[in-house]
């Protein structure tokens, strides 16, 4: 396995937060991990409704904006003062779902609960990866 593995002793710390109506959602997760220093973190829950989306499809270059309400219904990924990198699931009026990676521009439409869970002692950090030709993020142990 070429991955790193860390491993955390500490318990967690979760910060929990309302997001309203016209808040941005990734803009929001960025503000928190800044606000709160986050070091490596996880979306651990994510219950709301958007009016307006923007998602990166699986091609990593094509982002397509959804121009109607749409339920959360999964929101996960790993988050950090320095990098977030999250995916989005939305279900649509007529229950069809469309998902991919969470762009700036999803509006918050009523409410969103948002739960963000906090590692004590790993912290996310970005290195290029020749492989991938992307910065690729790693976990570290601090």
């Amino acid at each position: 396995m070429k991955s790193n593995i860390v491993s955390s002793a500490e318990p967690a710390v979760f910060h929990c937060v309302r997001l309203h109506r016209g808040e941005d959602l990734l803009g929001s997760i960025k503000e928190l991990c800044r606000e709160k220093n986050i070091k490596s973190g996880a979306v651990v829950s994510a219950v709301g409704c958007i009016s307006r989306g923007r998602i990166r499809d699986a091609s990593g270059i094509t982002i397509r904006d959804i121009d109607e309400d749409c339920e959360i219904v999964s929101l996960m990924g790993t988050v950090s003062a320095k990098r977030c990198h999250l995916h989005i699931s939305l279900s649509k009026e007529d229950l069809s779902t469309i998902g991919g990676h969470l762009c700036e521009g999803c509006i918050i439409n009523t409410t969103c609960e948002l739960v963000i869970s906090e590692l004590q002692d790993i912290e996310i950090d970005v290195e290029d990866d020749p492989e991938t030709g992307y910065d690729e993020l790693i976990f570290r142990n601090v």
